[in-house]
Parts: C-alpha cells; sequence; structure tokens
C-alpha cells in the first residue's frame, strides 16, 4: 500500500466531497474497463457507465432517486475474472470495478466513506504500480514511489482533484459539474488508455 499526505487531508472531508472525490477517480479509471470490453466483447462498457452516471446525478440532481444496491447487482455481473483472460488489460478492468463498488457500499453505508476514499485512492495508485511493474520497473514501496514518474503524476493528479473540493464549504454543484466534464472530456485514464 503507497502511503501520501493527501490521505490524512481526505480524512476532513464531508460526505459529499468524499463522494465526488471517489466519482472523479472511477472517471479517471473507466476508460481502462471500456477498452477492456472493446477487446474482449467481455461485456458492455456502457453499464458501468450508466452507474457511474447515477453516482453524479445524486451529487447534482437533488430530486435524484438511486437505489444503491439494484446498481451494485448490476455491477457485479461485470467484473471479469482474471482467470478468464490471459493479459494484462483484464487487470486494470478488475481494479475500475472495484473501485466503483466501494462507491456503491460507501454510498449504502456512509459510515465507511471515509474508507471508501481512501480504498478508491489507493486502487488507482495500484493500477499505475501495477503497469509500471509489467513493464518492467521495480517494486514500488513507500521508500523508493518518488522515484516512479508515473506513480508521482498519479498522486498529482489526486491533489488537483483534492484542492477545489477541500476550498469549499458547501457542496458546489456547479465544481462538481466542472471536474466531472473535465474528466469527461480528458478520456484518459490513470494509466494513459485514451477513449
Amino acid at each position: 500500500m503507497l502511503n501520501n499526505p493527501l490521505q490524512v487531508r481526505i480524512e476532513k472531508f464531508e460526505p459529499w466531497q468524499h463522494i465526488t472525490f471517489m466519482a472523479c477517480m472511477c472517471e479517471r479509471m473507466y476508460p481502462n474497463y471500456a477498452m477492456f470490453c472493446e477487446t474482449t466483447q467481455f461485456a458492455e462498457a456502457r453499464v458501468y457507465r450508466d452507474i457511474l452516471d447515477s453516482i453524479w446525478e445524486i451529487l447534482t440532481v437533488k430530486t435524484a432517486k438511486v437505489n444503491f444496491e439494484k446498481q451494485l447487482e448490476k455491477l457485479e455481473e461485470l467484473i471479469p475474472s482474471s482467470e478468464d483472460f490471459d493479459f494484462y488489460g483484464v487487470y486494470p478492468a478488475i481494479d475500475a470495478c472495484v473501485a466503483l463498488s466501494t462507491v456503491l457500499h460507501g454510498l449504502l453505508d456512509r459510515d465507511y466513506l471515509l474508507d471508501s476514499s481512501l480504498k478508491v485512492s489507493q486502487q488507482s495508485v495500484a493500477t499505475v504500480a501495477q503497469l509500471e511493474q509489467v513493464q518492467g520497473a521495480d517494486e514500488i514501496t513507500n521508500d523508493n514511489q518518488k522515484e516512479n514518474e508515473a506513480v508521482c503524476e498519479e498522486w498529482d493528479i489526486q491533489w488537483a482533484i483534492f484542492r477545489p473540493l477541500r476550498e469549499c464549504e458547501d457542496r458546489d454543484i456547479e465544481l462538481i459539474k466542472e471536474l466531472r466534464l473535465e474528466l469527461k472530456e480528458q478520456a484518459v485514464s490513470n494509466i494513459g488508455v485514451q477513449l
């Protein structure tokens, strides 16, 4: 598990900030899942997209009602097994699903929102570190992570999402929409997969 000062700061977040932060992380992992689905015809990436969109909706539409248990059931059918696919792409796809599942669990039990935020943050960094190792880097640890450009970049992006959220005292729907739009328009994943 890689550590970063960000993790201590997230502890002060309000529930809406946790959910927005996690939705941003999932938005950045979505292209990994979409590419996996496109390559393997395993599932419809659109279903993942719809589940994630329902989380954004809860954040921005006051009257939105979402059955998160039902979303979780839908998501469970979308998770590939690494035993069924013999190529690296399955792992970032699994990570994207685990992250989204963590968000849904946090929404079902708000007591776990902080834990969920930390897990999703970790999940995204772990995906990056795993790709680096697959490509021949040494094992990435807390001691050497600053020497790895890709891992540093991942933390930088997480900080860039964290900062504007931290500056808001009340739920800022415009900011939430801006973050979502920016990540959707970039359409680049945490490991550089482009939609």
